[in-house]
């Protein structure tokens, strides 16, 4: 019998920066072994579409139990784990190809948002516990990690595999990044490589979430 996969996705470098941490710390764990499960790492492109294709091929190959996409969220100084995806692409700027829609839905017909399937409020939970400043997030944006999210949501939902779970986690910038635009902030990445961790051991093992608060007020 096949061991269970989990798939953790990262993106490619964008806007300018040279590292993407989403995916310098999805990397990290390629390989690594949670009980009886097994982590792939892949790497998705920043261009809309694209990024929907690539992930339909890595779903398709691995066929995981488990799905957990991760991007950057310059600004954020927690992890976050997404609440909701919605159907709208709106690029404050350009994608790694040059494309920019506006207010144009992820996919035509589709329902207007998805919830993600992960235990969000526990692994908030569990981060903290481990000392990894977290939160709910109640917004993805409108830029690629939104369109990947919905498009992950949205192929759950309608194709499949059947049983499989899914969401998606923000993280912030690097140190090195930071650097760059003073007063930003930003979590080193064997922390948000151990986060990651967390988020995955937490979403294998609760199928319930919490119900305790983790709304905001804007």
């Amino acid at each position: 019998m096949t061991s269970p996969r989990v798939l953790l996705t990262g993106f490619e470098p964008f806007g300018g920066e040279a590292i993407n941490p989403s995916w310098e710390a999805v990397r990290a764990l390629d390989g690594w072994r949670v009980g009886d499960a097994t982590v792939h790492a892949r790497r998705i492109a920043c261009v809309f579409g694209q990024a929907l294709r690539e992930l339909d091929a890595a779903i398709d190959e691995l066929q995981p139990t488990l799905v957990i996409a991760v991007g950057q969220a310059g600004g954020r100084a927690e992890v976050t784990p997404e609440r909701v995806a919605i159907n709208i692409d709106d690029g404050r700027i350009c994608d790694n190809a040059g494309g920019q829609p506006i207010d144009e839905p992820v996919v035509a017909g589709a329902p207007a948002a998805y919830f993600s399937t992960l235990p969000i409020k526990a692994i908030v939970r569990d981060l903290r516990a481990a000392g990894v400043p977290a939160s709910v997030s109640n917004s993805a944006g409108t830029f690629v990690c939104n369109h990947l999210f919905f498009g992950l949501m949205h192929r759950l939902a309608m194709r499949g595999p059947a049983g499989v779970r899914g969401g998606f986690v923000h993280i912030p910038f690097l140190p090195e990044q930071a650097a760059r635009w003073p007063g930003q902030p930003s979590m080193g990445l064997a922390a948000v490589v151990d986060a990651l961790r967390v988020a995955v051991g937490t979403s294998l093992a609760v199928h319930q979430d919490l119900r305790e608060t983790g709304g905001a007020l804007h």
